[in-house]
């Protein structure tokens, strides 16, 4: 057990990474928030703190944001872990494409919505050269393609970071993006076959998932001294790369809150 325990909220917690993290921090006697939709999974972290919830859903994550500030007003670190690959495209109930409601608004809303966490770990993929945001067409509406999905939401959280960093820079929230590598996890998504040989190799060949973790607790157990950070396993990610640029970042936070706007009406 820790001397200090901590707080920790891990969305995506229940599969993956995401639920490695959570089992490490209850092993050490932390209080751990895991928000994920299988509920049969999340019993089987005893003493955990389960909110079952939709991720992909805006609506569920505002609830989330409601119920976490409730009953835990002081986050040690919120970490940010829920994927869904989709080789086919999916619009959810409230007329979101699926990858980009789940692997970045979800992601935004959380992250602009909890209580000053002391930290936030976006376990992403920061800095890819191939990440890119297709302005006119946010929702990929035509020539949908599922890794094109993946790379914008990728892209996507480099920029909320970005802004978020900006925005509470003299704030005690410290941003984290980390991209952990080729990881041996559960890969949850629909694959068309391609893909799914591709998925196949990485999981025989990727770190296991308890490697994987490694620089995830780093920072969770010492948050870097500057606001944005990004990490590609252990080593620092040049910020001042076309990836992490303000004016993207101050753009795309602009839509993201005409968007949430309209969602609401």
């Amino acid at each position: 057990m820790t001397s200090t325990a901590k707080t920790i909220v891990i969305s995506g917690g229940t599969d993956g990474m995401g639920r490695a993290l959570a089992a490490t921090y209850l092993d050490r006697g932390d209080t751990v928030v895991v928000i994920g939709r299988d509920a049969a999974k999340a019993a089987t972290l005893p003493g955990a703190h389960v909110i079952p919830a939709d991720l992909s859903l805006v609506s569920e994550n505002r609830r989330i944001v409601e119920e976490i500030n409730a009953r835990h007003p002081a986050v040690d670190a919120l970490v940010l872990c829920a994927r869904y690959f989709r080789s086919s495209r999916f619009v959810t109930a409230e007329g979101v494409e699926g990858v980009f409601a789940l692997e970045y608004l979800s992601r935004f809303i959380l992250s602009h919505g909890l209580t000053a966490p002391g930290v936030i770990v976006n376990v992403s993929g920061p800095g890819v050269p191939m990440g890119r945001i297709h302005w006119d067409d946010l929702m990929l509406e035509h020539g949908y393609e599922g890794v094109a999905a993946q790379m914008q939401a990728g892209r996507a959280n480099d920029l909320l970071a970005v802004a978020y960093a900006a925005r509470q820079a003299t704030g005690p929230t410290r941003y984290v993006l980390i991209n952990p590598g080729p990881v041996a996890t559960s890969f949850a998504g629909e694959y068309d076959p391609p893909t799914a040989a591709h998925v196949a190799t990485l999981k025989r060949h990727g770190r296991p998932v308890g490697e994987g973790i490694e620089p995830i607790i780093a920072r969770i157990d010492a948050p870097p001294a500057a606001p944005l950070t990004a990490f590609a396993r252990f080593a620092p990610i040049n910020l001042d790369d076309s990836a992490f640029d303000p004016h993207a970042a101050t753009r795309l936070h602009d839509l993201t809150h005409h968007l949430l706007a309209s969602l609401e009406n």
